[in-house]
């Protein structure tokens, strides 16, 4: 097994759904740049975490194979559906929910025809291209009680998994950055960062991964999560960075910038 490719990828339907506002349509041209990344680094499998999906008793992983429907995200509902149909690498899946179980961690898988996916999931794969019979995805949910730490534990069991059956792996975590949002209507025209010292972190942050100087940003997250509200606590990187062993060389930031007031950006890791 390898890891082939790594991204952070956000989780807003707004570029999906409202291509036509520029700033937006720049994140869906750069998550398509990160699909088409991905796929030439030839995985048999995906390993998604999306901070939206959430759960709170159990580490619920996605079992069943094809999930199809229409979806409504609940904060954007008046900008129109969201069509998906995605395949599952049922074996897989199955596979992490063990392991989790053998490490302790209580886990269950998902199987039941509209199982409702969360709006994370289903942006990053329409957007990228993934999630096909050709190249099918494990799903894992955000344990809305399992700190950084323990998601960096869950991307390392399914990686495990998936290096057990000999499959090449590509790694999604999909959330946001800064977390702050515009409270009233404002054009999406005129969309920024809502704080400038949000801004100004999540850049430092952005340039932290650039460079691969992983002991800064380990030090600096903490402070970072606190002071840029950071969307579930940055739990998407912990996702990512266990998956891939704990270590990158250093990241591609193919977009950055504001979906309404909050941060987001498109990254790709080099291993």
């Amino acid at each position: 097994m390898t890891i082939v490719s790594a991204f952070l990828v956000p989780g807003s339907p707004l570029p999906q759904l409202r291509a036509d506002v520029p700033g937006w349509h720049n994140f869906q041209q750069a998550m398509r740049q990160a699909g088409a990344a991905l796929k030439e680094s030839r995985p048999d499998v995906v390993l998604i975490y999306s901070t939206q999906w959430f759960a709170v008793l159990d580490e619920i992983w996605l079992t069943r194979r094809h999930s199809e429907d229409i979806h409504v995200d609940e904060n954007w509902h008046e900008f129109g559906e969201l069509p998906y149909s995605l395949f599952s690498d049922v074996d897989l899946a199955n596979a992490c929910v063990e392991a989790c179980r053998s490490q302790g961690v209580p886990a269950r898988g998902a199987d039941y025809k509209a199982y409702p996916i969360d709006t994370g999931t289903i942006v990053a794969c329409t957007a990228m291209g993934i999630g096909t019979e050709a190249l099918p995805l494990v799903v894992a949910s955000n344990n809305l009680y399992y700190n950084g730490e323990a998601t960096e534990n869950i991307g390392a069991i399914a990686a495990k998994a998936a290096l057990d059956q000999g499959k090449r792996v590509a790694v999604i975590g999909v959330g946001g950055l800064s977390g702050s949002v515009f409270t009233s209507q404002i054009d999406p025209l005129d969309d920024h960062i809502v704080k400038p010292e949000e801004d100004e972190w999540n850049r430092q942050i952005l340039s932290l991964l650039e460079s691969g100087n992983l002991p800064a940003l380990k030090e600096q997250i903490p402070h970072y999560v606190k002071a840029a509200r950071v969307d579930m606590g940055f739990k998407h990187f912990n996702w990512v960075l266990g998956a891939i062993g704990g270590e990158f060389r250093s990241a591609k930031v193919y977009h950055y910038g504001a979906i309404y007031g909050s941060g987001a950006a498109v990254v790709e890791f080099n291993l």
